[in-house]
């Protein structure tokens, strides 16, 4: 990047800043702050070990540094601004969890649009939030946009705070079904059948919530496709999965269509080979319903994590904070685009083109010298696609 460019973007960040109030998080004075500068060269230098005792003014320090990022902590700390994390006394942290676009494994890196990505990203953190809000019952939480690729979300419930690395993990690993064990989704009952002197044993698949209602949902979609095939093609698709032949598939088959009641409440010993079916899409749920999070985020209680409000240096979108009831309609390539940026063209040298959706328009950029809107041309140079021109009069 030119000095001219980081010159221009460092007094545009200081524009926005000045027309924009930031909210900090809580216990701001008992968290490490950090942000990395405009400075030249390819190496970036966090300035880190900071207490806001020591920036001052949140809002005085943004338009007085008009840092590249801004990041605060997760843990709380005695003495926040101490060189080492020894010697900063933790105390608490929050719950952090980040969902990346380009870790998602639903993503396919060069074909995915920015926009696509973000879409996924979106997409997967709801179905985190189905975890942190319904299998957890969380509610102390704030949804953050990170004006970059993905979606922070703080977990601040008071019986979350004190955790340590080892507790967090565990909940990492219910997210992600780490070690998920089909065995632990099932509740056994020993049934007195009629006419009959031994007892018998019935197994039901929890399907009020968590791993064992995932399964069951996905139990249950395969058993109606199934009943809306003929005998043929149900056979047929029985018969796909490894280790069911021609006589388990009639027997599931004859199952899902005598016995879906049953099926519907969570009893797998209408048929072993029901049961085995049960066991596979347990293994189907983890692989489409779990939340794809960078799980280091989450176990390290000392984390610095971008600040809500602040803009993004990579991007030159706003970290957006984001109330619960706003996350299904937000359009983060819209939304996110700061109004500093927005009403008037400026003139660049783009290095590398292509399409860029942006602001609710799609716009092809070509190389070389040319007026784009402010938005669309401080995204090119935040991301290293396009240097800032003189402006001619």
């Amino acid at each position: 990047m030119e000095e001219r460019t980081r010159a221009y973007l460092r007094g545009r960040f200081r524009d926005h800043y000045r027309r924009t109030e930031i909210t900090p998080p809580p216990a701001a004075n008992e968290r490490e702050w950090g942000y990395i500068p405009w400075t030249e060269g390819p190496d970036t230098t966090m300035v880190r070990h900071r207490s806001l005792l020591e920036l001052g003014d949140l809002s005085e320090f943004l338009v007085r540094k008009r840092p590249q990022h801004v990041y605060f902590s997760a843990g709380r700390f005695r003495d926040p601004g101490a060189s080492s994390m020894s010697a900063k006394d933790w105390q608490s942290a929050d719950l952090v969890f980040d969902l990346d676009a380009d870790h998602l494994p639903s993503v396919t890196l060069g074909e995915d649009s920015y926009a696509e990505m973000l879409a996924k990203c979106k997409d997967a953190l709801l179905r985190l939030l189905e975890f942190l809000e319904d299998d957890f019952g969380f509610e102390d939480l704030e949804f953050v946009f990170s004006g970059g690729r993905g979606y922070h979300v703080h977990v601040r419930d008071e019986n979350v705070l004190h955790l340590d690395r080892e507790h967090r993990r565990e909940i990492v690993d219910y997210v992600r079904g780490i070690g998920m064990d089909y065995e632990e989704l099932i509740e056994t009952e020993t049934v007195a059948g009629l006419g009959r002197k031994t007892p018998t044993e019935r197994r039901t698949l929890e399907i009020d919530g968590g791993w064992g209602a995932r399964t069951h949902d996905h139990l249950m979609a395969f058993v109606d496709e199934l009943l809306e095939m003929d005998d043929e093609d149900a056979l047929e698709r029985l018969q796909a999965f490894d280790g069911i032949g021609e006589g388990k598939a009639t027997a599931t088959l004859n199952a899902a269509r005598n016995n879906r009641e049953q099926l519907e409440a969570g009893n797998v010993t209408v048929h072993t080979a029901v049961s085995q079916l049960a066991e596979r899409f347990a293994t189907q749920a983890v692989e489409r319903d779990n939340a794809p999070i960078d799980e280091p985020v989450t176990t390290d209680t000392n984390r610095l994590i971008r600040l809500p409000g602040s803009l993004h240096g990579g991007s030159g979108l706003k970290t957006v904070r984001l109330e619960r009831d706003e996350i299904e309609d937000f359009d983060p390539l819209d939304d996110a685009v700061p109004d500093t940026f927005r009403g008037h063209e400026i003139s660049v040298d783009v290095t590398r083109g292509g399409e860029v959706e942006l602001g609710g328009d799609s716009f092809t950029v070509t190389e070389g010298d040319q007026s784009l809107p402010e938005y669309v041309a401080v995204f090119l140079m935040a991301r290293g696609r396009a240097e800032k021109e003189k402006e001619w009069i």
